[in-house]
């Protein structure tokens, strides 16, 4: 097995693992066996267990954003983020349930303000100024906090509707740039 597979294969075995397990209660050992490997490869893989899921949660991220930037909207990508999100509700349901340092919510809002950031930069040549980048960072922590209540709250609202809410939650000198920009 490649190394790539192994950590989609420990990646599996953690998903398995929070049917019937909080990620507080997981542990190393929980998720090597279930994979069938050693704890030694599990750590030549990641960090610890947080570090296995937001690897597995930048996959995600990167695949739900493959195509915003191909002439996508705002909305359209994160339509697509939230019906992955949907799709492997059990991943992040636990997932989000974690708090720390290391924690999911922490590594989305980041990966979020980097992709905005980058997204920006590849259309304008130069990065985001410092008021852009407060109030991208602003808007990424408040669309992390509110996808985190939705995921917990049992995802009533639909992945159209949630999105729709987020792209017009977006603060006006961000949404007058990506309009700008062809992204809203």
């Amino acid at each position: 097995m490649s190394r790539e597979e192994t950590k989609y294969a420990l990646a599996k075995a953690m998903e398995e693992c929070m049917h019937t397990s909080s990620v507080e209660n997981i542990t190393v050992t929980d998720i090597a066996r279930r994979c069938g490997v050693t704890r030694q490869t599990f750590y030549r893989c990641f960090l610890d267990k947080y570090d296995l899921i937001n690897w597995y949660f930048g996959k995600l991220l990167d695949r739900s954003f493959e195509h915003m930037g191909s002439g996508r909207t705002v909305r359209e990508g994160l339509e697509r983020k939230f019906e992955y999100i949907r799709a492997e509700r059990v991943f992040f349901t636990a997932a989000f349930r974690a708090d720390g340092t290391n924690s999911l919510k922490e590594h989305d809002a980041e990966a979020i303000f980097s992709f905005y950031s980058n997204l920006i930069e590849s259309k304008t040549a130069s990065p985001p100024d410092g008021e852009t980048r407060f109030l991208l960072e602003l808007y990424c922590r408040g669309s992390v906090s509110m996808t985190v209540r939705w995921v917990l709250s049992g995802m009533k609202t639909s992945s159209g509707e949630l999105a729709r809410y987020m792209a017009d939650a977006l603060p006006m000198p961000l949404a007058a740039l990506f309009t700008r920009l062809g992204l809203l």
